[in-house]
């Protein structure tokens, strides 16, 4: 019973505390255009790439990147 003392308080200052971050999000607009966010991410800025053109852009030292490494091959037990 004695932990109630406790935990009633915390739980106050907790609410508190949610509602000042969420009253926080309301002033600075956080929820105003709610649509246009989620739809961005469809928006297309760019036009499609070709992939052959997407490799010519490619720097010599960052296509070594794209080649699996080779090992060489040791006989077993060696």
């Amino acid at each position: 019973m004695d932990i109630l003392y406790l935990l009633i308080p915390l739980s106050a200052v907790l609410v508190l505390i949610i509602l000042g971050v969420f009253g926080w999000a309301l002033h600075r607009g956080q929820f105003e255009d709610l649509e246009y966010e989620g739809e961005r991410i469809l928006q297309d800025d760019d036009g499609p790439v070709d992939s052959h053109q997407a490799l010519s852009q490619i720097k010599p030292e960052q296509s070594s990147n794209l080649l699996p490494e080779r090992r060489e091959e040791k006989p077993y037990g060696s």
